[in-house]
């Protein structure tokens, strides 16, 4: 890793914590590895995307259906689904000296540990499910799983889907939620971590028209990544051989981003042929088959299924928004967030605090900017100068101050956040004119 991309990681986990995107969880007892908690703006952030996702995938189509699936659900789901097997599993070695664990497909030299120097032992399979039981006894009997992907809480409501709603063929269920994996060594802030959070969706079509289908989300992919304002040229959709497909599919494509750390996965696109359905059938003894009604026709449909990871969503976009420059002889650091993303609208300062008459307007601007547009913020400490630089480091398009002008002429500055320029705005067309922006 270069220096300057190890101080650009630097720099974003030291921001996520200083203005409350993402904390360490447990902190205060030492921390737990690979876990993280979200502070209020970098929720509000994480929300911001998986509403803006499920609009465009869901609310905005006619074909899509949503589910919100159980964590822990019947063990037998993660038999027919492979995922008990040696298919789910990573090759894990020890090192004999400092008894480190690394992920064997990570280290160059798969003889000597990277930490210590000291000998690392033979590869083994470690399956990465979290493990837990249900009920009083803790045995055998009782034990079951986290949900290691989401996407096996759809394929199993996929009778439930076709029974409530009787959907036209093809159609999609869409979920988006928590799992778990017990990674081996988890890194990289959020991108690598034991709880995380996926946006899924199980597109089901006929096997004849997989190719197709295949591409008409390939490019819906790469409109998601527009509308989120991540560039294009930093992300590659590069192409799974077969021998490291995962056991379901016959194709995946990952769309891989430039983080500092090395160009990773970021989402996945794959066809999962017939595979879930048909095993969910023959262990369940249920029958999992379409009808259509128009031709007859009767079959087990297969799958498209685009992966988005929420997590590594929020560290491409810290990462692609962060700026530095300079502004009015000052060096200054900005998130470069787009409008409809930012955890942040806007955010309205009296000139002084001390001045009740310049509060009471800037409060009564405040509410009516917080009823139209939403997250708003009311900022009075410190000087102007300092409130911006503030506004600028947790990615506030823009800036309300209301003067002494405003109780004349009831007009406010509004500073734009990229370029610093400010403009003269009547109170009453101000909803307006930021809702514009924000669009």
């Amino acid at each position: 890793m270069k220096k300057t991309e190890e101080t650009l990681m630097e720099k974003i986990v030291s921001l996520s914590k200083r203005r409350g995107f993402i904390y360490q969880s447990s902190e205060i007892y030492g921390g737990l590895a690979g876990a993280f908690d979200y502070g209020p703006l970098g929720v509000t952030l994480k929300n911001n995307v998986k509403n803006l996702w499920w609009k465009m995938f869901v609310e905005s189509r006619d074909d899509m259906y949503g589910v919100d699936a159980a964590i822990i659900m019947n063990p037998k789901v993660w038999q027919a689904s492979g995922h008990l097997s040696a298919g789910f599993a990573d090759p894990m070695v020890l090192c004999a000296k400092c008894h480190h664990r690394f992920r064997a497909d990570h280290l160059e030299d798969k003889t000597k540990c990277p930490e210590c120097g000291g000998k690392l032992g033979g590869e083994r399979r470690f399956n990465l499910m979290f493990k837990t039981n249900v009920g009083a006894m803790e045995d055998d009997s009782s034990a079951s799983y986290l949900r290691p992907e989401t996407a096996q809480g759809m394929f199993v409501n996929f009778k439930n889907i076709i029974d409530s709603f009787h959907p036209k063929f093809p159609f999609g269920l869409a979920q988006a939620g928590k799992a778990f994996r017990n990674e081996i060594a988890p890194r990289d802030f959020v991108f690598r971590s034991r709880e995380f959070e996926q946006m899924e969706i199980e597109y089901f079509i006929r096997g004849s028209e997989w190719e197709a289908e295949f591409e008409i989300w390939r490019k819906h992919m790469g409109e998601w990544l527009d509308a989120i304002g991540i560039n294009r040229d930093h992300v590659h959709e590069v192409e799974i051989s077969p021998k490291d497909l995962a056991h379901y599919s016959k194709r995946t494509i990952d769309f891989e981003y430039e983080y500092p750390f090395g160009q990773k996965e970021l989402y996945g696109l794959a066809y999962r042929t017939d595979f879930d359905l048909k095993n969910h059938g023959k262990e369940s003894g249920v029958e999992l088959s379409y009808m259509d009604d128009t031709t007859g026709e009767k079959f087990i449909p297969h799958v498209i299924e685009p992966t988005f990871g929420v997590d590594r969503t929020i560290l491409a976009l810290l990462l692609e928004s962060y700026t530095e420059d300079e502004m009015n002889g000052e060096m200054r650091t900005y998130l470069k967030f787009f409008p409809r993303i930012a955890p942040v609208k806007v955010a309205v300062f009296p000139l002084l605090k001390n001045k009740g008459e310049l509060v009471a307007k800037a409060r009564q601007v405040y509410d009516s900017l917080k009823k139209e547009i939403g997250v708003v913020l009311f900022d009075d400490n410190g000087n102007i100068g300092k409130r911006y630089r503030r506004q600028d480091e947790i990615g506030t398009p823009f800036c309300v101050t209301i003067d002494f002008d405003t109780l004349a002429d009831d007009t406010v500055t509004v500073r734009d956040r990229d370029t610093g320029k400010q403009e003269r705005i009547n109170c009453g067309r101000l909803p307006e004119y930021i809702k514009v922006r924000i669009s």
